[in-house]
C-alpha cells in the first residue's frame, strides 16, 4: 500500500480444502499426479483483440483465467495441489504445482474458446512459498522425510520460529524495512532452518526461489527475480534498487539491493557467492518481459505457443491489488497503486479463509450442513449466512452482528503477523456452550468473521497512528465474494469497501503483468487503467448502535491478547 488513502486487503490464505470442491489427491508410491479441474466461463461472447492469461497458485489449488483487452474474464479453471501438513511444518511439490498449472491453463483456454496461439501475454502470481531446486532445476527436498517431491516450504510453515528470533536479535538495519522484525513466514528464517537442519539439501540447492519467481523461471528459463517478492519476503532493499535504476536508466539489472552484511551476520554468507546467484543476481520490475518468452517445452506442457511474453511475477495479494486498484468509482477516486517508486506498507493476518474452514469443519453440525449445501448447489457460507438472517428475525436481534454479543474470537490460531508480529500468539474463543446445533455453528462462524475484521481494524489503526490516512478498503480474494464478510468489514472499519467488476482480481492482476510484458501497454499503471473496471461499493451501516456495538467488541478483542500475554507470563514464572 502506498502512503495515500487507499488500503488493499486480500484473502492471502486460500483454503486448504473448500466445501463443494474436490479434495486434493492422495498420493501413493506412484510419481504421477492425478488432477480434477473446476471450470467456469463467461456467458458473453469473446471479443476480438488481445487475450491475456493470468495464473495464480494458492495454497490448495492452481488457477488460470483468460481475459480480453477490456479486462473481462472469459474463462477460468482450477486444479488442486497436494499439501503435506505435520504440525508447524507445511510442504508441497513444485512438480505437482506445475502439473496443476498446466491442467488449469488448458481447461481455462478451452472454456474460453481460446486457442493456445491466441494468447498474447502471461503473468504469474503465487503465495510466498519457498522453492528449492538443483542446478538442473530438479527438486531438492526441504523435508525431514527426505522425500524429494517435497521441495516447497509453504508460506504458512512455522518451523523457523527460533531462527526468526535469532535473526531479529541482531537488529540489522534491514529490519526497519519489514516492520522491525522478520516473521517465520519470511524466507531468511526458513533458509537458516534448512542450513541448520538439512545440510545435505543445503549443499545441493542451486536456486532458492519464491514460488511466483519459480513459476516464471519454469515457464521461461530466466531466473530473474521480482522486485515484489525480494523486497517483501527476502529483505531486499527496493529503494536502493530503484536509485540504481534511475542512475543507470535500466529496467533489468544485476541485483544491487542485497545487504551483504545482513546475510553474513545471520550465518548465511554463503548465499552471497556468485553475485547472489542462489537467491537472485538479477531483479526486475513486475511485468518485465523475461527471457525469450515461453519456452518450447513449457508451451507444449501448457497447450500454448512458444515465445509468448511472460512478465516478472507478483505475490498473490499484490496481484490482487494490481487487479483492483484502478477499479475505484470516480466519486471515490484517489487511487494509489502497488507500483515501483511507491512505498508499500504491508500488513496481513496468518489465517483467514483457512481459519473459517477450521471453525466450520471441526464442528459437529458441519457434515449435514455440507451435504445440504451440496444438494442445493450452493456454498456452506451461503447457508450459514441464511441461518444467521433467520436467527436475527427469530431472536428479534436489532442487526445480525448483535447475535454474537456473548461470543468473542481472537483469530490468532496461526500466530499474529501484523501488527504485533507475535508468532507465539494463540487463538481464543469466548462464550462456548454445549450446543452443537447449526445455529451455534453459525454464531461461531460470524464471531470468527468479526474477529478477522477486528484484526484488519487493528492493522489499519496502527498504520494511521504512524502517518497514514486510510479511509477506504479495496477488497479482493475469495472471501470478498461473501457478502456477510464484506459487510462486517465495512461496519467494523467504519469505511466503504470497494469491490471490482471482476471478482477474480488476483488472476486479473497476473494477466495485467502479461499485458505489460507483451508491450500492449507502456507501464503497469496504464495497463491497470485499461483493464480494471469499477464495481460495487459496500458502505458501513449508518445505525449508531452498530458502531457502538463493534467498538465494544473491538475493545474486548484487544483485551483478549493482553490477557494472553499476562497468562503466558504467569505460566512461565510457574515453570521457572
Amino acid at each position: 500500500m502506498s502512503a495515500g488513502k487507499k488500503k488493499v486487503w486480500s484473502d492471502t490464505t486460500p483454503l486448504l480444502h473448500r466445501r463443494n470442491s474436490p479434495p486434493p489427491p492422495s498420493y501413493h508410491s506412484s510419481s504421477s499426479f492425478p488432477f480434477t479441474v473446476e471450470m467456469t466461463s463467461s456467458s458473453s461472447p469473446r471479443r476480438v483483440g488481445s487475450l491475456f492469461l493470468g495464473i495464480d497458485v494458492g495454497t490448495s489449488s492452481a488457477r488460470a483465467g483468460v481475459f480480453d483487452d477490456k479486462g473481462k474474464l472469459l474463462g477460468t479453471a482450477s486444479s488442486p495441489i497436494q499439501i503435506w501438513k505435520e504440525g508447524d511444518i507445511v510442504e508441497q511439490s513444485s512438480t505437482d504445482i506445475w502439473h496443476a498449472v498446466c491442467a488449469s491453463v488448458k481447461s481455462a483456454c478451452s472454456l474460453a474458446n481460446v486457442a493456445g496461439h491466441e494468447v498474447t501475454g502471461i503473468g504469474f502470481a503465487a503465495t510466498c512459498s519457498l522453492v528449492a531446486v538443483d542446478s538442473d532445476g530438479a527438486p531438492v527436498t526441504v523435508s525431514w522425510s527426505g522425500d524429494s517431491r517435497r521441495n516447497v516450504i509453504v508460506w504458512m510453515d512455522h518451523r523457523a520460529v527460533k531462527q526468526a528470533e535469532k535473526i531479529n536479535s541482531f537488529n540489522s538495519p534491514v529490519l526497519q524495512y519489514c516492520g522491525g522484525a522478520v516473521s517465520p513466514e519470511m524466507q531468511p528464517p526458513k533458509l537458516l532452518w534448512v542450513k541448520e537442519n538439512l545440510p545435505e539439501s543445503w549443499s545441493m540447492v542451486f536456486r532458492w526461489m519464491d514460488l511466483s519467481d519459480w513459476l516464471s523461471y519454469r515457464a521461461t528459463g530466466d531466473d530473474t527475480r521480482s522486485l515484489c517478492t525480494t523486497v517483501c519476503k527476502w529483505t531486499y532493499l527496493g529503494h536502493a534498487h530503484m536509485q540504481q535504476m534511475k542512475e543507470k536508466n535500466l529496467r533489468d539489472m544485476e541485483a544491487c539491493g542485497w545487504d551483504d552484511d545482513f546475510w553474513e551476520e545471520i550465518g548465511l554468507g554463503d548465499l552471497l557467492e556468485g553475485h547472489h546467484a542462489k537467491i537472485g543476481r538479477s531483479v526486475a520490475l513486475p511485468g518485465h518481459s523475461l527471457g525469450s518468452g515461453l519456452t518450447t517445452a513449457a508451451a507444449q506442457e501448457m497447450g500454448l505457443r512458444a515465445g509468448i511474453p511472460v512478465g516478472t511475477s507478483l505475490i498473490d495479494a499484490h496481484a490482487g491489488g494490481v487487479g483492483i486498484m484502478e477499479s475505484v468509482p470516480e466519486s471515490d477516486s484517489e487511487a494509489k497503486a502497488m507500483l515501483p517508486e511507491y512505498w508499500l506498507t504491508e500488513g496481513g493476518q496468518s489465517a483467514t479463509g483457512a481459519l473459517l474452514d477450521y471453525i466450520i469443519e471441526n464442528h459437529m453440525a458441519s457434515p449435514p450442513l455440507a451435504e445440504r449445501a451440496a444438494s442445493q448447489k450452493t456454498s456452506i457460507f451461503a447457508l450459514l449466512n441464511s441461518i444467521l438472517k433467520t436467527m436475527m428475525q427469530e431472536r428479534k436481534s436489532p442487526f445480525v452482528a448483535a447475535l454474537t454479543e456473548s461470543t468473542h474470537v481472537l483469530p490468532d490460531f496461526h500466530g499474529n503477523r501484523s501488527p504485533i508480529a507475535d508468532p507465539k500468539s494463540k487463538g481464543i474463543m469466548c462464550g462456548l456452550t454445549l450446543d452443537t446445533s447449526e445455529g451455534q455453528l453459525a454464531l461461531l462462524y460470524l464471531a470468527t468473521i468479526q474477529g478477522v475484521a477486528y484484526g484488519t481494524r487493528h492493522i489499519v489503526e496502527h498504520c494511521n497512528a504512524h502517518g497514514h490516512k486510510i479511509n477506504t478498503l479495496l477488497a479482493c480474494g475469495g472471501l470478498s465474494k461473501n457478502p456477510l464478510y464484506v459487510q462486517e468489514h465495512a461496519d467494523i472499519m467504519g469505511c466503504p469497501v470497494i469491490l471490482p467488476r471482476e471478482s477474480e482480481s488476483v488472476l486479473l492482476g497476473a494477466a495485467i503483468l502479461g499485458a505489460v510484458a507483451a508491450k500492449k501497454y507502456p507501464t503497469l499503471m496504464e495497463a491497470m487503467k485499461a483493464l480494471n473496471a469499477a464495481g460495487q461499493v459496500v458502505r458501513p451501516s449508518q445505525d449508531p448502535k452498530v458502531k457502538k456495538y463493534h467498538d465494544a467488541k473491538y475493545k474486548i478483542f484487544r483485551e483478549l491478547y493482553e490477557q494472553q500475554l499476562s497468562q503466558r507470563s504467569a505460566m512461565a514464572k510457574a515453570l521457572d
